[in-house]
């Protein structure tokens, strides 16, 4: 029941995550958005973990899970984050739902899993198929979509190593210990990042903004990641991917009754070739033995 919750929670936030990343980009630009994010983020933990006396561990392992973490917490972070200034929030979703296939890659490679069968090949082509009719469609919205586009990719990229990253270590820090550690080790990089790029505090900003700030530091940081590393603790790195499979549709629906972001068939149906690719990528091989095991 626990896992059930968890994955039901993720997929409610990374749903409403890119929306909120998209807003709070408009208002108060990239860098810093991020970067109060993470900040506000950060203070909440310690506050979780000074009300239930919860404290980081630096053993040897521990550092190294807490690297493994900041690579998705800066690394896929803000490379979404630089992203969201040229595509549509629901495209962020979508395309992140090749998240699975990528996980399912690196595990190849460095967990020695096995994802070269007919199933998992085939869902590599409609994902790709998928992608393709997305950036046709981003040809058509702007230029800079199509950077927008490959930001995404290099995020998750960036999230399934960081992902494997943390299965190699085999560890099992509690879900509050990764993402606190991750967070201190992440956030000096985003400061760093904020001073040599920008170094300005936005002194305006729309209330809109403001609340897509603290909804991401508030509830997406804390809950969100905790959930993730959760599941990642009890599932497999590719299992836990799986929730891309539906927040993608109510992100892409949240995007264009909320603000106004562009359904095109050429959406719909690159959409339907990335979530066909990830039922197939899932399912396919279990239906294909069943069905000539009888």
């Amino acid at each position: 029941m626990k896992v059930l919750l968890a994955y039901l929670g993720m997929i409610l936030l990374w749903a409403t995550t890119p929306l909120a990343i998209k807003l709070s980009v408009e208002g108060l630009g990239v860098i810093w958005s991020a970067t109060s994010r993470m900040t506000i983020g950060f203070v909440c933990m310690i506050f979780i973990g000074f009300v239930f006396k919860k404290r980081l561990l630096f053993s040897r392992l521990a550092v190294h899970t807490y690297a493994a973490v900041a690579i998705q917490i800066y690394g896929a972070m803000s490379v979404v984050y630089w992203a969201a200034q040229f595509i549509p929030s629901g495209w962020i979703s979508v395309i992140s739902g090749l998240t699975p296939l990528v996980t399912a890659l690196f595990a190849a490679i460095w967990l020695n899993e096995r994802s070269l069968t007919i199933g998992k090949l085939l869902s590599y082509f409609l994902g790709v198929v998928g992608l393709c009719i997305m950036f046709g469609s981003a040809e058509k919205l702007s230029p800079q979509a199509l950077l927008g586009i490959i930001g995404v990719l290099i995020s998750i990229s960036l999230q399934a190593l960081s992902a494997i990253a943390i299965k190699r270590l085999h560890t099992h820090l509690p879900a509050f210990m990764q993402v606190t550690g991750g967070l201190l080790f992440a956030l000096p990089f985003y400061f760093v990042t904020w001073g040599m790029v920008d170094g300005h505090i936005p002194l305006q900003f729309t209330l809109v903004s403001f609340i897509a700030v603290l909804y991401l530091g508030v509830v997406a940081t804390p809950l969100g990641f905790m959930l993730y590393y959760y599941l990642l603790s009890q599932r497999s790195a590719t299992q836990v991917s799986l929730v891309t499979l539906l927040s993608p549709v109510l992100a892409l629906w949240l995007g264009h009754r909320m603000n106004d972001e562009p359904m095109t068939l050429s959406i719909i149906i690159g959409t339907t070739l990335i979530l066909l690719a990830l039922l197939v990528h899932n399912f396919f091989d279990r239906f294909f033995r069943a069905l000539f095991n009888r």
